[in-house]
């Protein structure tokens, strides 16, 4: 960005340096303080900070100072222009409002997890307006991360109701639901959101390799949640001291058995790398369902491979690493029964082809993945009546090759 003497942009520079100097001693209930000293002296008359509910269904307002008692005003993610612009990934222009200014709804993220809005009104409007709102968000968003997990007020504020004690566990667990780099997208979706048990996932990087990963532990309680909570750090503790994918989920199935003993706990798992530069795929299937291969906006396959047995059983089968060759664009989806298994009193089960149907019919839309996955699984709980019996997990990877391609987030 140039620097023109006398232009909104140096204001923007001062205000962007400000606050990120502040943001050091700043908690997350702040945040709304710190914008309020700097929005004006980057051309705003106000800015509201809107965060996405755990389940992304509303969004609520982070109060602002002496609101901390009030509860935050709601707004729809499907109902809404807010919601819209967040969908959308775009900023979308608001009417305005009692004679004053329009307002913009402009989305937060990180990387191409969507935290929310910001609700930003211009003092005036220009050429460069759209570009200052992007990087007041962008800001804002880098902020909000860093504070956001040692709050208190942020949980309780993306949260519309308690939260049993394994789900709070696997979501302090697990990395965020969205991640992009230039040369792949992961995104993943979790529910019952407040009551999941046994269900979990993982991703990291390295090099240029990324790690995949889905478990699913036996049952649906705070033991479920113990065991896979064990097998995924399990899983990462092992991985960071250079085992493979074999030796890994070999080495997880000790853990499990000396903490639980011989088939008392058991976890299924499908644990995959990623060649970012090639696009070869590798993964070891522990008695899980096959991942799925979508391939030129088609469900080409699934990824068959020799299932050992579940993780904690110690039936003796061997485990056997298998290989496919992505193509660019190609997305691998790892999924978990309460997908495709639970059944619907008046038509039967969701299906394997209907969850793959729907996720190609969203992409040749040309969604995000993570709106991809949104939809998805407000399909799947309207199908169930809002009433999972299981968990229900999908981890949809994505990889770009070397198309190098501009990401939508």
């Amino acid at each position: 960005m140039e620097r023109v003497p006398g232009s909104p942009d140096q204001g923007l520079l001062r205000a962007l340096a400000g606050m990120l100097d502040d943001s050091h001693l700043v908690a997350f209930e702040d945040i709304p303080s710190l914008i309020g000293r700097y929005g004006r002296l980057a051309g705003f008359k106000e800015i509201g900070v809107y965060l996405t509910d755990l389940r992304e269904r509303v969004l609520r307002r982070l109060p602002g100072p002496g609101e901390q008692d009030a509860r935050p005003g709601e707004l729809g993610i499907d109902t809404t222009l807010a919601g819209r612009a967040l969908r959308e990934v775009r900023a979308l222009r608001g009417g305005p409002e009692n004679g004053g200014p329009a307002s913009w709804w402009v989305p937060m993220l990180d990387g191409t997890e969507r935290l929310g809005l910001l609700r930003m009104t211009p003092m005036s409007e220009d050429d460069g307006l759209e570009d200052r709102m992007r990087h007041i968000s962008s800001l804002v968003a880098l902020i909000v991360v860093s504070k956001r997990s040692f709050s208190d007020r942020h949980a309780l504020l993306v949260r519309s109701r308690p939260m049993n004690v394994a789900a709070e566990m696997l979501w302090n667990l697990m990395p965020p639901l969205t991640f992009a780099t230039p040369a792949m997208t992961i995104g993943a979706v979790l529910e019952p959101a407040y009551e999941i048990g046994g269900d979990a996932f993982d991703y990291s990087t390295s090099g240029s390799r990324a790690h995949v990963a889905i478990f699913d532990a036996m049952g649906h309680d705070v033991s479920a949640g113990l065991t896979a909570n064990l097998a995924v750090a399990a899983c990462r503790n092992h991985r960071r001291q250079g085992m493979d994918l074999v030796r890994n989920s070999e080495a997880i199935e000790r853990v499990l058995i000396e903490e639980f003993g011989r088939g008392d706990r058991f976890v299924t798992a499908v644990i995959g790398d990623l060649d970012l530069e090639t696009g070869a795929f590798t993964w070891v299937n522990r008695g899980h369902h096959a991942p799925v291969l979508i391939r030129h906006g088609r469900w080409t396959s699934t990824l068959t491979c020799p299932p050992a047995h579940p993780m904690g059983l110690d039936l003796g089968l061997p485990v056997t690493l298998c290989r496919e060759q992505l193509e660019p664009g190609d997305r691998i989806l790892l999924y978990t029964d309460g997908i495709t298994e639970m059944r619907s009193p008046d038509s039967g089960e969701f299906g394997l082809g209907r969850f793959v149907e729907f996720v190609i019919r969203q992409n040749a839309a040309g969604l995000p993945v993570p709106e991809t996955l949104r939809r998805l699984i407000r399909t799947v709980l309207d199908y169930h009546g809002d009433q999972l019996q299981d968990d229900a997990t999908v981890l949809l990877v994505e990889w770009h090759g070397n198309a190098h391609e501009k990401l939508s987030p």
